[in-house]
């Protein structure tokens, strides 16, 4: 009667925990993140998607400021002198001398002046740089978005392989606890040993301490995800309920490693090089300005500000086109070594270009090679966990009826949590594997669409 009472009971909370679980994932469901919704917060939110977009929003300043100097130049200017003592001046007019103050003590003027560069290899050099400047830091900005890719969908997985052990270590948990609740029972009864009792109830703490575990983990690992997703710690977040299926097409095919971004990176940083040093070389070009002023002039013995003719004040407009030419001769040899600095850079770069395409391909046959791998392993994996799962089965059947032992059971659950464990771990393995061969076949960004 006990024993009917103890099981109603226990059904009771079985369907009451039951419904708790059925709310608590409906409550839920509308805050699942799938992979692409992780991605697509963390572009949007990341300090250095951000920064990387203020720089492409910097570049277009910079085009305008290097367009405004092949642009005239226009400036004003205003000033009043007064000078309390005028120099004088020696003249001599048919053998006579005369003392004279060529001045007055009053000065003022206003001109406008415009300046326009007809010839100048610098600012025509400085547009080209600059235009190519802003290509360089869009593609830098798709480099730093597929870093935040890699970043967030390695941690996704990581949050999901965790999920996944702690599912495996619940059931395990409650498949030992039926064994437990089977054991005393036969104990209450005088059926079998009170040790073999113990024993069993040493092993639900054992799952259970490597349940809490996996509990910290999970915890850990969401944490991260919310750091590389840009979003506040506290926030809670549900992750999308998702199967992993192999993709052993990947491996197929041919890459190009020169479209790699980081290697257009690099290419579009040596482009700038080259307008360096062309922009140094244009100091031994000859520069060629036109230049044109108007001004307004008063002087006289008065304030010229409120006083004419009438009053001793002179004002009168004078006006100025020139043409101006200059023509480098002889700099020290100073542009020169200028021009021999900016051709070692670019040498420089050529040989980062190099190591970088050599990186590149040992990262890709690495990626293949890992990804073949992990194929291999979640087939052995997978196979074993379904071979654990026949073994434990016959192994508490067997039990039942007499012909296992209590070890053989605790034996065989424990090798079905670990197969279960393995081949979790073999998931994680694999997507990792995948992640790094989209990286290195330049297709992180199909990753926004899963």
């Amino acid at each position: 009667m006990n024993t009917k009472r103890m099981t109603a009971k226990k059904l009771k909370i079985g369907l009451a925990a039951a419904f708790m679980i059925f709310g608590s994932t409906s409550a839920f469901s509308q805050q699942q993140i799938s992979l692409h919704e992780a991605i697509k917060l963390a572009l949007e939110n990341k300090a250095e998607a951000k920064k990387a977009a203020l720089q492409i929003k910097k570049a277009e300043y910079k085009i305008a400021e290097a367009r405004a100097n092949a642009l005239p130049q226009i400036n004003a200017s205003a000033g009043l002198t007064y000078n309390p003592v005028i120099q004088e001046s020696l003249l001599e007019f048919g053998g006579q001398r005369i003392r004279a103050q060529l001045g007055q003590p009053w000065i003022s003027q206003a001109v406008v002046t415009v300046n326009q560069a007809i010839f100048d290899q610098r600012v025509f050099t400085g547009l080209k740089a600059a235009k190519s400047t802003r290509e360089f830091y869009v593609l830098n900005a798709q480099l730093t978005n597929e870093q935040i890719i890699e970043n967030v969908a390695t941690a996704y997985y990581q949050v999901y392989v965790q999920e996944e052990n702690l599912k495996t270590l619940t059931v395990s948990y409650g498949n030992t606890e039926k064994v437990r609740d089977v054991i005393k029972s036969l104990v209450d009864n005088g059926l079998a040993k009170g040790i073999d009792l113990d024993r069993t109830n040493v092993q639900l703490t054992n799952i259970s301490a490597n349940r809490q575990q996996i509990v910290n983990a999970v915890e850990l690992s969401k944490n991260s995800l919310k750091f590389y997703m840009g979003i506040p710690i506290e926030t809670p977040i549900v992750l999308e309920d998702r199967n992993i299926q192999p993709k052993p097409e990947l491996i197929a095919g041919n890459v190009n490693l020169n479209a790699r971004t980081e290697v257009k990176v690099l290419e579009k940083n040596r482009e700038l090089l080259v307008y360096n040093k062309k922009a140094t070389e244009a100091y031994l070009y000859p520069t060629v300005g036109l230049q044109a002023n108007y001004g307004w002039a008063g002087q006289g013995t008065k304030f010229p500000l409120t006083n004419g003719l009438n009053n001793g004040v002179l004002w009168s407009d004078y006006s100025a086109i020139g043409l101006n030419v200059n023509i480098p001769i002889f700099t020290g040899g100073s542009t020169k070594s200028k021009i021999q600095q900016a051709e070692i850079d670019i040498l420089d770069l050529d040989q980062d270009i190099q190591n970088t395409q050599l990186s590149l391909s040992l990262e890709y046959k690495n990626a293949i090679t890992n990804m073949e791998n992990a194929l291999i392993n979640i087939e052995s994996m997978e196979s074993n966990v379904t071979l654990a799962e026949k073994v434990q089965k016959n192994t508490q059947a067997n039990y039942q009826y007499g012909l296992a032992t209590l070890t053989e059971v605790l034996d065989s659950e424990n090798a079905l949590t670990n197969a279960k464990q393995n081949y979790t771990t073999a998931l994680l393995d694999y997507k990792q594997a995948e992640v790094k061969l989209l990286k290195a076949r330049g297709e992180l960004p199909s990753l926004q669409n899963q």
